[in-house]
């Protein structure tokens, strides 16, 4: 009898901290039906009287919040693909390749975790600045082509490929490249999908850099966007309410839908090796 009680006092806080951390996010949804003005009442409502779409419609056809979800898209999937080519080839070879100053090149990588990236916001832009990609998606991309981390995640997974397997692919012929494609990417694939995830995730939500790099309005990302719409319409809280919602959401149901296989190899990746 202790022992039930005890767990469903443990179940019912953790549904209580369940509903807390989900109610900014519905209550979200909520504003971004209610009419113009309706969220300032005091008290504000928790559900919307006459649910509308008008701020929906305002967003997209005045606001041209359409454009900007197709640049966040089109930069978060050219960093997703272009970064797991660079993260996984470097972490195969730190885990698998042998060549000269390999263990300190390693380290000396793991020292830059402890870098802030701010501080190297500005070096960044003056060599973006110098190879011509200040103002377009080049700008945004180069800089995300790897990451220390996706290394790590990478090397720490391919540590666990037996040498054996290798070995036998080398005496039959194939060639490093061929041994990369058919051998080791096949026994990555969980943290593939892991670091994918984790990538889109970083460079859809990514403000900072964008917001540096991109002048053009026309190039500008959605989270950019829409803090540039919030200073135009700093009262209309259910027009950013909308404007968040078509934000977050679909990552938010990306991440729902995929959590199984980004868990499963952060598990993966933290015990092998």
């Amino acid at each position: 009898m202790k022992a039930r009680w005890h767990s469903a006092a443990v179940n019912g806080l953790l549904v209580l901290l369940a509903l807390f951390a989900l109610f900014p996010i519905v209550w979200m949804l909520s504003v971004s039906f209610m009419p113009a003005g309706a969220a300032s009442a005091v008290p504000p409502p928790l559900l919307p009287s006459e649910p509308t779409l008008a701020n929906y419609h305002e967003l997209f056809e005045r606001a041209g919040m359409g454009r900007y979800l197709l640049n966040s898209l089109l930069v978060a999937t050219a960093i997703t693909l272009l970064s797991l080519a660079f993260n996984l080839a470097a972490g195969y070879a730190f885990a698998k390749l042998r060549f000269a100053g390999r263990d300190r090149l390693f380290r000396t990588l793991l020292g830059a975790l402890v870098i802030p990236a701010q501080v190297a916001m500005i070096p960044l832009f003056l060599i973006m600045k110098w190879l011509g990609l200040v103002n377009s998606y080049g700008g945004v991309i180069v800089p995300a082509l790897a990451t220390v981390f996706g290394i790590f995640l990478v090397r720490q997974y391919a540590r666990s490929i037996p040498d054996d397997l290798l070995e036998a692919a080398r005496i039959d012929g194939a060639g490093e490249w061929r041994i990369f494609a058919t051998i080791v990417l096949p026994l990555l694939k969980p943290i593939v999908v892991t670091l994918a995830i984790f990538t889109f995730l970083a460079s859809w939500n990514d403000f900072m850099w964008p917001l540096i790099v991109l002048s053009d309005q026309a190039w500008q990302t959605a989270p950019v966007a829409i803090a540039g719409l919030s200073r135009e319409h700093v009262q209309d809280n259910e027009l950013m309410m909308a404007g968040s919602v078509v934000t977050v959401v679909p990552v938010l149901l990306l991440f729902l839908v995929l959590q199984r296989y980004y868990l499963q190899g952060l598990l993966l990746g933290s015990v092998k090796g």
